[in-house]
């Protein structure tokens, strides 16, 4: 089987078009968690980056989370993935980055963190085996929203020339978020070319 790209966009130019917020995965951790005293900033902090909040005060209700002794080390790290997120949102990668690794060291199991950090690895260029390793890394863990990492792979995959294993990805993440269309709109940019092979 031969895999090509037959129309559109270069990789490159199909990352700069991809908004960064479309393909985040907040850590849900924080939905349930419970901090004494009544404080709610580790809840404020997931809806601010599961809703897209890229204003300062988001950041600063997620940094006022991670000061609480209160907070577990789980929630903790899933705070430091949602702050990573809306620091993504505001275009800020380096801090980004900073958060998802501060949240794998934390909690090395997370995958929400991998895939983010894969994400901004991807959209800070030039390290497009890293994101790959880092989305590869989260998918080994099972995390609850699969076609998002497959769907950045992809494009990582792109970016370097392999357009088999981004057709592999893009295809993946269509069959499993079958509503979500980006993943199907990529498909449509691949020709693919089965060769017969000759019975002997």
């Amino acid at each position: 089987m031969r895999i090509s790209l037959v129309r559109g966009l270069l990789p490159a130019a199909l990352l700069a078009a991809a908004a960064i917020p479309a393909v985040l995965v907040s850590s849900a951790a924080n939905a349930a968690v419970s901090i004494l005293g009544g404080n709610s900033s580790g809840r404020d902090c997931y809806l601010a980056a599961e809703f897209k909040r890229e204003t300062r005060a988001s950041l600063d209700v997620c940094s006022r989370a991670l000061e609480l002794d209160s907070l577990t080390r789980r929630d903790r790290a899933a705070t430091l993935v949602n702050r990573g997120i809306v620091y993504m949102q505001s275009r800020d990668l380096e801090n980004a980055v900073a958060d998802y690794k501060a949240a794998i060291a934390m909690n090395p199991g997370l995958a929400e963190a991998h895939i983010n950090l894969g994400i901004a690895l991807l959209h800070r260029g030039g390290q497009d085996q890293a994101a790959i390793d880092m989305l590869t890394r989260a998918l080994d863990m099972k995390p609850e929203r699969p076609e998002v990492a497959l769907y950045t792979r992809a494009m990582a995959y792109e970016m370097i020339g392999n357009a088999k294993a981004a057709y592999e990805d893009y295809s993946a993440a269509a069959a499993l978020a079958p509503d979500w269309k980006e993943p199907a709109e990529q498909l449509k940019r691949f020709s693919v070319e089965r060769r017969r092979t000759a019975r002997g």
